[in-house]
């Protein structure tokens, strides 16, 4: 069985999915026949390379917050992750254009390295003082990932390389009807929308194997099953005070 992973690693929700979607991997009773391909899906396409904000100002900007209302909803997102197991650093981190990190996760995944890549990734992003938008951030974690550095830096010098494939994986999920992320699609059988419980997951690897019926999609649920789109990632109405 393949399972495919449309994300970004710009999203917190795709961060946490990831190690929710494991666990509930961990539970199939099939999991070494499973093959998981990463796939790429761009949050914010437009923005110029090189141009990064602090997240706390983006998300006060972005839904009309106070900077301590933008602080809550990050802690929120926080207390998700920790229970996953998952560190998360709720302040000083950046958000910028993610296209050459996509590019890079294509390479990784010709050269078998893609997950270690992209975990190492999400740690500098959500956990670590790195920005992963620093192109020299970028090479040291593809070689921490086991990648040839001089390959990585031409890569990363050719705005080409790999481009076509990012774009068609952006493509694709929108052919599939994803228009945010995580979006998990188990031997195109079964689709799960947002980073949903662990025992989601395992439930729909579990109908995915043993059925041969057209794509069907898992939608989020309220409370649980978060995701991130274009406009933003889904945050509870938080009260900064309480």
């Amino acid at each position: 069985m393949r399972v495919e992973i449309w994300s970004d690693i710009a999203c917190p929700w795709c961060y946490i999915g990831k190690a929710r979607f494991e666990k509930g991997l961990k539970a199939f009773a099939h999991s070494d026949q499973v093959e998981v391909v990463h796939r790429s899906f761009e949050l914010d396409p437009d923005r110029p390379q090189g141009d990064t904000a602090p997240v706390i100002d983006l998300l006060a900007k972005k839904y009309g917050r106070t900077r301590e209302e933008a602080q809550a909803m990050e802690e929120h997102v926080a207390s998700n992750a920790h229970a996953e197991g998952l560190d998360y650093r709720t302040e000083g981190r950046d958000h910028g254009n993610t296209f050459d990190i996509h590019r890079l996760l294509h390479l990784a995944r010709d050269r078998g390295r893609q997950d270690a890549l992209l975990n190492l990734a999400y740690r500098a992003n959500f956990a670590e003082e790195r920005s992963v938008f620093d192109p020299e951030v970028l090479v040291t974690l593809a070689v921490e990932a086991g990648l040839d550095e001089a390959e990585v830096r031409a890569v990363l010098a050719d705005g080409a390389a790999y481009a076509d494939e990012v774009r068609a994986d952006e493509r694709e999920a929108a052919e599939l009807g994803a228009t945010g992320v995580p979006f998990f699609v188990l031997d195109r059988r079964f689709g799960v929308s947002g980073g949903q419980p662990a025992e989601v997951f395992t439930q729909a690897l579990e109908q995915a194997w043993g059925n041969r019926a057209p794509l069907r999609t898992v939608a989020a649920t309220p409370g649980a099953g978060e995701a991130c789109g274009p406009d933003g990632c889904e945050v509870p109405q938080v009260n900064a005070h309480a």
